[in-house]
Formats: structure tokens, sequence, C-alpha cells
């Protein structure tokens, strides 16, 4: 790049040079568990690696990453607002003019049973299209793949407002959970390559952080739409549904634009330089993905569906996800039937719940980055405050006390996916292995979305659904279980990142980096004799 665009990089440096033999060598070992193009990178040569990244301070480090968060956090942000407000408007919807003519359920002539099988059918095609729509991420390029996702959910959103009846609006959820699928885990598959996992809690909370706006934002939009009822012959759904859609086809083209690929992609080069795009990718820890992986490597689907971990993490989401999305999904619903509030206004009532999820993410930033405990235990913290929380919703029957409940089942629910995904994020391998983890994961964990929903079925709205409760409880309960069973087969791994991420809190208050001793994933340190936490000279040895 020309030195007026990036003045700062005028500078003298030392010449690094990678020794080929040991860097073949490194790839050769490499191989045995990821996929490795016959490239040297300087990660392939430790000595090579530790020369260069010695040239950089801990100010050029924050001025580099700032200009990774710069490109990543405001865009991926806004695309996952996008998202959950398409996503979560039919549960908004259901209650809009709810009783009047112009409600949903009246003009489409379902019942409530019916209308549980718009999440449903929705979640069911994410299942299906999300791990294949992820393995083309890297094929495709992001920017392309992401704004094709963008530009094709976002007719089909608009087409929800011409639905006439119940088989039209099924089929147009399946078909948008068919385009959208790859979205989310695709975001996260990048974020492997741009962030270290000990960063990971990190940028995924500012991530989550707009999913929790999105609930806030949907609702102002959700109540301000609802005084279009009638213009243009439409009810307000409609225009919910048909307004929402245009933004999202027109936002595809920013995606676009402006979301960067890998850190060495060509793309790049026209937000960073050559330099800080070999420090940005050198400094990820030995598993992240790298620019010149190969597209596809069927030897990594193999080994990862081979490990107990895969399926570990995808147990631990998916009996959350059974829990809380009951929650979500019929959340407006719950608030609206305590009845602090007529029509539309019952709208704002669902503010404090997403209010209270985004100062819990902001908490859950602040204290994954001091590094305190590991992220599991912090995971279990979560799980206890959700659990005893859909406990209240069955065992009380005061309304203000449900309603707390509901804030705070909100709150402990959505701060759990952060520290989830930085948790799953450190042991991910390679390009393919990482895109097809998070897409699996990402879709098999889809069922709580099927499953959810049908909890509430009419015959178990005579008590308030208390029934229904009390079965989302008890996966909640599973879920804290699996939770507890997935962190004992991380723990050497958890450790060594708590371990990691403590050295670089150190360095950075003292004015240096520190990438001398790194996570290893490869061939995990043990810090552990089952469940006894070795000494640290014990430590030391290994």
């Amino acid at each position: 790049m020309g030195t007026a665009k990036h003045p700062e990089e005028v500078i003298t440096v030392p010449v690094v040079t990678i020794d080929h033999d040991v860097a073949v060598a490194a790839r050769k070992q490499a191989n045995g568990i990821v996929s490795r193009a016959d490239v040297d990178n300087l990660r392939d040569d430790p000595e090579a690696k530790a020369a260069f990244l010695a040239t950089f301070t801990a100010a050029d480090e924050k001025r580099i990453m700032s200009k990774v968060d710069k490109r990543f956090i405001l865009l991926t942000g806004l695309m996952f607002l996008i998202k959950q407000i398409d996503v979560n408007n039919a549960a908004n919807v259901k209650v809009l003019h709810v009783g009047k003519p112009s409600n949903i359920l009246k003009e489409l002539h379902m019942s409530s049973n019916d209308y549980n099988w718009v999440a449903s059918i929705y979640g069911i095609a994410y299942i299906i299209f999300e791990a294949p729509s992820n393995l083309l991420l890297k094929k495709m390029s992001p920017h392309n793949w992401q704004a094709r996702i963008f530009f094709t959910w976002g007719i089909i959103t608009a087409c929800h407002a011409a639905a006439k009846n119940r088989h039209q609006i099924y089929a147009l959820r399946f078909l948008l959970g068919m385009f959208e699928a790859g979205m989310f885990p695709g975001v996260m598959a990048q974020y492997s390559s741009w962030y270290r996992t000990d960063e990971m809690g990190r940028i995924v909370t500012y991530y989550f952080c707009f999913s929790s706006i999105s609930g806030i934002v949907g609702a102002l939009l959700t109540y301000g739409i609802s005084y279009m009822n009638g213009i243009g012959g439409l009810s307000a759904w409609r225009w919910v549904y048909l307004l929402e859609g245009t933004v999202t086809i027109l936002f595809s083209g920013v995606v676009w634009w402006y979301l960067p690929d890998y850190p060495k992609s060509p793309s790049s080069n026209r937000w960073f330089s050559e330099r800080e795009q070999e420090f940005i990718e050198t400094r990820l820890p030995e598993n992240a993905p790298l620019t010149s992986d190969p597209n596809f490597s069927a030897k990594e689907i193999k080994s990862i569906l081979g490990k107990w971990l895969i399926w570990s993490f995808m147990l631990s989401q998916t009996l959350v996800n059974l829990g809380g999305y009951a929650l979500t999904w019929y959340l407006p619903t719950i608030i609206t039937n305590l009845g602090f509030a007529g029509l539309p206004r019952n709208q704002l009532l669902l503010l404090p719940p997403a209010g209270a999820a985004l100062s819990g993410l902001i908490f859950s930033a602040w204290f994954m980055g001091r590094a305190w405990i590991v992220r599991p235990a912090y995971i279990m913290f979560i799980m206890s405050g959700m659990v005893i929380c859909f406990v209240l919703f069955f065992s009380i029957h005061n309304r203000v006390g449900i309603y707390i409940a509901c804030v705070l089942g909100n709150l402990f629910y959505q701060s759990y996916f952060p520290a989830f995904w930085a948790w799953r994020s450190a042991t991910l391998s390679g390009s393919t292995g990482t895109a097809f983890t998070l897409g699996l994961q990402s879709g098999i964990a889809q069922l709580g979305g099927v499953v959810g929903p049908q909890l509430f079925q009419s015959k178990w709205a005579h008590n308030g659904y208390k029934t229904s409760f009390g079965i989302a409880a008890s996966f909640l309960f599973a879920g804290w279980v699996s939770n507890l069973w997935t962190w004992w087969l991380t723990r050497n791994t958890e450790y060594d990142v708590m371990r990691v991420r403590r050295l670089a809190n150190t360095a950075r208050k003292e004015g240096r980096t520190n990438f001398g001793d790194d996570i290893r994933i490869f061939e995990e340190r043990r810090f552990y004799d089952g469940v006894k936490l070795k000494t640290e000279s014990t430590q030391n040895s290994v």
C-alpha cells in the first residue's frame, strides 16, 4: 500500500526470513490434525514468528486491533441486529392489535397452536441448511456470501406481507430459515480468523449487545408501525414485514461493500497494510484458520465428528435453547397477558427485559476480560440464575414477580451466549473445521427453536402455562449438567486460555506485548490431575 494511506508504516524494521525446512516440518505435523496449504507462514516457524512479533509494541498492537474493531464491531453488530429484528418480529406481530380483525391470527385464520409453527418451521430450515451454508463461506468469500444471505432473506421477509393463509406463512418461514442460514456462524467463523480466543469474549459480547438492542428497536418499531394500520389497505403486521424486509435488502449492499474477508485476502488491502495483515494473522494461536487454508477439507470434518467435544457443546447449547427459546418466543404474549398496559403500549413493556439483557452483556465483556475465573465457571453462574428464574415462572402467581422473572430470565439467557461462543472458539481447528463446527452447532441447537414454541399449547394456558415453564426449567437443569460435563472436557484448554489472558493483561499494563507463551491446542497442556489443579512447579514442567 502507498505511504500516503499508511504513513505510520514508513518505519525501518528488521527483515524476518522463514526457515523453509522448519515451516515444512511444522505444516507436516499440523496436517495430522488440520489441512494446510503448501505455503510458508510465519506461524510455521516459531523463531521467525517471535522475531516478527517482537518488532511490534503494545501501542502498535492496540492501534492495529482498534482498526480491526472498527471494521467489524459496528458492521457485524448491525448485521445481527437486523437478523434478530427480522426473526423476532413474528413474536411481536402476534400481539399487534390482538383480538382485533387486523391481527395476524384473525387475518390468516390461525389458532395460537397453529402460530407456534411459525417459529418451529423456521428452526427446521435452519437445522437443514446452517452447516452447508457455512461450508461455502470460504469458497464464495464472506462479503459475497453474507451479502447474498441478506439480499435473499430480505426479499422473503418482505413477501410475508402478501401471505393470505397459514400455509403461505409456513412456506415463507421455511424459506426465511433456508436463505438466512449461515449468517450467524459465518460471522463467528470470521471472528476466529481475526481475533484470538482469549479476546473472543469481548468481541462476541459486543456482537450480542446488538442482539439485545434489537429487542428494544424491534419493540419500538412494532409500536410505531402499529399506527400505520389500514394505510394503503394493509394491516400493521403486513407493514412490519414489508418495511423491515426492504431495509434488509438495502443493507445487503452495505455488507457487500464493507465486510472484510480474511486478514490476508486481497480485499483487506483497502484497510490494512501488508505488515498489519501479517501481524493480525501471525498473532493468532496455532489452531486458528489461515487465509491460505484450502477451501474445503473432508479430513477436518471427519476428525471433528469423531470427538466427544462437538457433541457435548452441541448438547449443552441445545438444552439451553430448549428452555430459552420458549421464553423469547412467548415473552411478548406473557407480558401482554399480565395486563399491565393496553394495546399498543404493551409493546413498550418489552423494553426492560431487553435493557436488562444489554446491561448483563456489558458486564460480561468487562468481567471476562479480567480473566479472574475460567469462562465455563462464569457460565455455570449464569445457568444457575436461568434455572432459578424458570422455577419462579411456574411456582409463583404474583404478576409483578412474574414480570421480574421475565426481566432476569432474559438477562441470564442472553448473557449465556457471549461466554459460550467465546468458550467454543478455543477448540476450533482449521478453516473447514471451524466453519463446519460452528454451522453444525448453530444448526442443531435450533432444535430449541423448533421445540420451544411448541411447549406453549393452548391446553396448558389455563394456569398461565406453568406446565410449559416446568418443562422448560427441566431442560435448563439438564443444560446445567451438560455444560458442567463440557467444562470437564475442556478444563485444561480453558485454564490455558485464562493463564495466557492474565499474562497479556499484565503485559499491557506494563506497556509491552505478550507473544512468547501461547495457548496450545494441538497438544494441550495438562494443568489438572483429575479434578485437582496441579501445583505451579508441576505446571511449568508440562
